[in-house]
């Protein structure tokens, strides 16, 4: 892919800036190497820079409007952008298959397509085998400003930031991920029960929610959890994907579900899932949602987010006998309006790709995934 070859490796040590023959650290999220050399002319201004741009992060720092306004921003492109949630709970069995009577034709093919992606991922046993995994990637994410119009908007380079995650998995309502861009950092997480997130900026108090399933998994890393994901779907139609002749496979989230994942602020008017399959490999080429949200207002002016993200997924290669994609694009718009407010539209696009996939990692539990513990004592209270 020409467009990933700007990715660079990742740094993984932070060498003793006080003692140079002192034991290197270990990064909790790995960085791009592009990352750490814009911040500075050498070594050790660079690994200062970054200490103190992480420093910075405090509650008194933060009153600055330069520092707030930037911290905001790659707040929403940490969560809009580098870790979505799908507001659907993934059923996880061994069993995927599904009987086809008393099924529509559309709803019987879907199925019988899914049966085609598992075996071209690796096969049922293979997929049943991975019982937790850990992944390291890096992004690039470029966002344009915020236009009223309703015409297309061409993403500026200029904005791009430069990240990296590590993401853990023991099924899919247990799963945490960290994510780094450009010195901000975002936690997020399900411990089977919430779903929570938060950021580094210590002023933002801890999000949380129904557990769901992080859209990155969708995104060709777990094949088990997509192939139970449109399992109820219904084939509507094809089409050509990147010169691939596809199968179309629509699924639409019941009312019951968007209500419960609903809050006292925002109602989920509408969330559909796309799933484009290569008719030749059998594999997902393209993933597509779209979330209708409506923000409830203390004026009752409310304002509707509309958001739409496409994933193109690439570089599919095997790792202890699963099909897993190693890079990717996505583009994300999102379109706010209300009767209060004008239309305004935002385009931003990730460049992903997956350094290491590991499976059955020793030593995870259900205590690998706690949430913060601010969100431990509301529930215990």
């Amino acid at each position: 892919m020409k467009h990933l070859s700007t990715l660079p490796c990742m740094r993984r040590l932070c060498p003793n800036i006080d003692k140079e023959d002192g034991l290197e650290t270990v990064l909790e999220v790995p960085i791009p190497e592009e990352m750490f050399t814009g911040m500075g002319s050498n070594v050790a201004l660079r690994w200062q820079n970054m200490l103190t741009w992480m420093k910075a992060q405090t509650a008194d720092k933060l009153a600055s409007p330069i520092i707030a306004a930037r911290f905001n921003e790659l707040r929403f492109l940490l969560y809009l952008v580098g870790s979505p949630l799908i507001p659907l709970q993934v059923q996880l069995g061994h069993s995927i298959h599904r009987p086809v009577r008393d099924c529509s034709i559309e709803a019987s093919t879907a199925k019988y397509i899914v049966q085609q992606y598992i075996a071209a991922t690796g096969g049922q046993p293979a997929l049943n085998a991975v019982q937790s995994m850990c992944v390291t990637g890096q992004v690039k994410i470029s966002a344009s400003e915020f236009h009223q119009t309703d015409d297309n908007i061409e993403v500026k380079k200029s904005t791009e930031e430069i990240g990296g995650f590590v993401l853990w998995q023991n099924n899919p309502d247990l799963w945490c991920i960290e994510l780094i861009i450009s010195g901000c950092k975002a936690c997020c997480g399900s411990n089977g029960k919430i779903s929570w997130r938060h950021s580094s900026n210590q002023q933002t108090p801890v999000s949380t929610g129904p557990p769901r399933p992080l859209r990155r998994f969708l995104q060709g890393l777990d094949p088990r959890a997509t192939a139970n994901l449109f399992l109820d779907a219904m084939c509507i139609g094809e089409k050509i994907i990147n010169d691939e002749d596809c199968f179309i496979l629509k699924l639409e989230t019941s009312p019951a579900i968007r209500e419960a994942q609903s809050g006292p602020d925002y109602e989920i008017i509408h969330h559909t899932i796309w799933g484009y399959f290569s008719q030749r490999s059998g594999l997902l080429i393209q993933f597509e949602d779209s979330r209708l949200l409506r923000m409830r207002t203390k004026t009752d002016d409310d304002v509707f987010w509309e958001t739409s993200t496409e994933s193109v997924m690439e570089d599919y290669k095997y790792v202890d006998g699963v099909n897993i994609a190693h890079s990717g694009k996505t583009r994300v718009s999102v379109f706010r309006y209300g009767e209060q407010s004008a239309n305004h539209k935002r385009e931003m696009e990730e460049t992903w790709k997956i350094e290491d996939v590991d499976f059955n990692v020793w030593g995870l539990s259900a205590e690998s995934f706690l949430p913060p513990s601010d969100v431990m004592k509301k529930q215990e209270s």
